[in-house]
């Protein structure tokens, strides 16, 4: 079978990016334009600010991702590109983008879930790792637990009844002066701080032993530093960035590895921007070793929202015969599974 290229875009949120990926597994090229800076004046994503911004170098960005590639489109067998979920106006200006190509060129278009995109940043850097195995999605927008039956075939377990695990990093952030965006800078004040110094509270969701729940542990850390601003007393931030990561990493380490052994698994992999977190990635190292499971992981530029993700399960939808005709709409609350 001859080599199979695709071209994959990706504009779910504040990164514009787009990849060329070989063959599911070698990227060529992942070029990613962020936002962050832009958005960080404001505290956080502002989607009309987000969606001009894609429309302003999306064309900039795909012509970078080609010519790091070394390639043309004549070249290309595909093209994929997300459409749910996310931002619609910022998904919008991806799929219009890809849905032009398509239409100008004949290459054939890829509808690709943005979720589905994460959890095949998996299959980059771990060339042996295929299906089956579980993986948690942990970002921004979406916690899942997610067993991966097959290329393209999912069963959700588990996922978040209010904050995403990222949403609440954000916010906690913000209540300690942090800034956006919260993750990294948590990440980096709890490596000076005492993760037992404070006990937060980790939620158990009665009717499903999977479920994450985080607006209990968002609303604890808030009322703590009320708290003791109303006492005057004086809030050590480290200590309080390290106990909330402890128990966030508490409960998606104890439901992930709870659901692998469930279902007769021995591989599990995270995906997602808060996979990129070093504590959480050390917690879930050591407790796969004792348990005897293999642990997988990509590195972080694969964990942030890319192209080259999105390429991968492009190229895997694209090799079983699924194709997406030029009606192919952002779809911003797409369900995983779903076409």
């Amino acid at each position: 079978m001859s080599d199979v290229l695709v071209l994959a875009i990706e504009s779910s949120c504040d990164e514009t990016a787009c990849a060329v990926v070989k063959n599911g597994r070698e990227v060529l090229s992942n070029v990613i334009y962020t936002q962050i800076a832009l958005h960080t004046q404001y505290g956080g994503v502002v989607p009309e600010i987000a969606s001009r911004k894609h429309i302003e170098k999306i064309n900039q960005v795909i012509t970078a991702a080609l010519k790091e590639a070394d390639v043309s489109l004549t070249d290309i067998d595909a093209i994929a590109v997300t459409y749910g979920p996310g931002l619609v106006g910022a998904l919008l200006v991806g799929v219009s983008e890809a849905k032009a190509i398509s239409f100008a060129t004949g290459i054939p278009l890829i509808g690709v879930h943005h979720i589905e995109g994460h959890i095949s940043a998996n299959y980059i850097e771990n060339k042996e790792l295929e299906p089956p195995f579980v993986c948690l999605v942990a970002s921004g927008g979406h916690s899942h637990l997610v067993v991966v039956k097959d290329y393209g075939e999912y069963e959700i377990i588990g996922r978040t009844r209010d904050d995403a695990a990222g949403e609440a990093f954000d916010k906690v952030a913000r209540a300690i002066g942090l800034g956006y965006p919260g993750g990294p800078k948590i990440d980096k004040l709890a490596k000076e701080g005492n993760p037992d110094a404070i006990l937060f509270p980790r939620a158990k969701v009665a009717e499903n032993e999977y479920d994450f729940s985080f607006s209990g542990l968002k609303s604890a850390v808030l009322n703590y530093i009320n708290g003791c601003a109303m006492k005057g007393i004086e809030v050590n931030k480290a200590d309080v960035a390290a106990s909330f990561q402890k128990a966030v990493i508490d409960v998606l380490v104890e439901h992930s590895l709870h659901g692998v052994k469930e279902y007769g698994m021995n591989k599990f992999a995270i995906a997602g921007g808060v996979a990129s977190n070093s504590s959480l990635r050390a917690a879930f190292e050591e407790q796969c070793r004792a348990r005897g499971i293999e642990f997988y992981h990509p590195s972080p530029v694969y964990c942030t929202d890319n192209a080259a993700m999105i390429g991968v399960a492009g190229y895997y939808e694209f090799i079983k015969g699924n194709r997406s005709g030029l009606d192919l709409n952002a779809v911003p609350n797409l369900k995983l599974g779903e076409r």
